[in-house]
């Protein structure tokens, strides 16, 4: 799946070589009611993906495309996500980037950004940017190359900082070289909305180095010059036209979709290591 690709929701043998083995078995349907699946994983799945990419409402799917209903597609990536698909495949992709050197956690980098929750729902706030209209945050954390190792969803009226602690929490334990797996960075990068002393001491605690702009002090500190990776990375997970504004009521369905978004990234990035 390539970035240049016109019809990037289609799932190639390679990808679907990782995913495949990571979906739950389908429960046996012997002397059960109801419908049986006609539809196989992989077009379900190229249908959630035109939805990620398209940012199409579910009920507007077209059926001539093959993927099934909308419908379909949502219950299969709530249930996919209950399964826990997303966040396995997001440690099996992290692993390939570093087993083959393309993965720099010397430092990571942290950063948030505002979307619109049209519908509100859970993990929803009034935002102070947006005239106190309903929001939520994506707070993302990043390896020294740009590439998502975290995200969480958050309501838009709350503090960046709060987040701090989870995003280091949240990375994976990525595997890919000998030895135990990887779960923190050397440095962790952030701007002066970071700037809290019992923060930095939590963050040192983990044996981790903060690196965090102090306030009152002028611009130009050079930190830019390692940070702008993480702006870098929000823009990508933004360009899947799906996140740049909340339409899912309930939280968990618009995680599934970040964290589908940020193996599709890691994918990205492996394409030329494979070649």
């Amino acid at each position: 799946m390539s970035a240049r690709n016109p019809q990037p929701w289609l799932v190639d043998d390679e990808l679907w070589s990782r995913i495949e083995p990571l979906l739950p078995a389908q429960p046996c349907q012997h002397g059960r009611p109801g419908r049986k699946r006609v539809l196989e994983d992989r077009k379900i799945l190229c249908g959630i993906l035109f939805v990620l990419y398209t940012g199409i409402q579910w009920e507007w799917l077209p059926s001539e495309l093959g993927f099934g209903s909308g419908m379909t597609c949502w219950r299969r990536l709530r249930d996919w996500n209950n399964a826990g698909v997303w966040q396995r495949l997001h440690e099996v992709l992290p692993a390939e980037l570093r087993a083959k050197g393309r993965l720099d956690l010397s430092r990571a980098v942290i950063d948030s950004s505002h979307i619109r929750a049209l519908k509100g729902g859970p993990q929803t706030g009034r935002s102070p940017v947006d005239r106190g209209r309903p929001g939520s945050k994506h707070h993302v954390i990043c390896d020294a190359t740009g590439i998502p190792l975290a995200v969480t969803l958050t309501g838009g009226n709350r503090n960046d900082v709060t987040q701090l602690i989870p995003l280091l929490q949240a990375i994976p334990s990525i595997r890919g070289k000998r030895g135990r797996p990887r779960r923190r960075p050397s440095e962790v990068y952030a701007d002066r909305g970071y700037d809290h002393d019992c923060y930095r001491r939590q963050v040192w605690a983990k044996g981790i180095k903060p690196v965090i702009a102090r306030r009152g002090t002028e611009h130009g500190s050079g930190l830019g010059a390692r940070r702008w990776v993480v702006e870098q990375a929000i823009a990508l997970l933004h360009g899947f036209r799906r996140l740049r504004t909340r339409w899912e009521t309930r939280d968990d369905i618009h995680e599934a979709f970040l964290a589908l978004a940020c193996s599709l990234i890691c994918w990205r990035r492996l394409q030329p290591a494979l070649r």
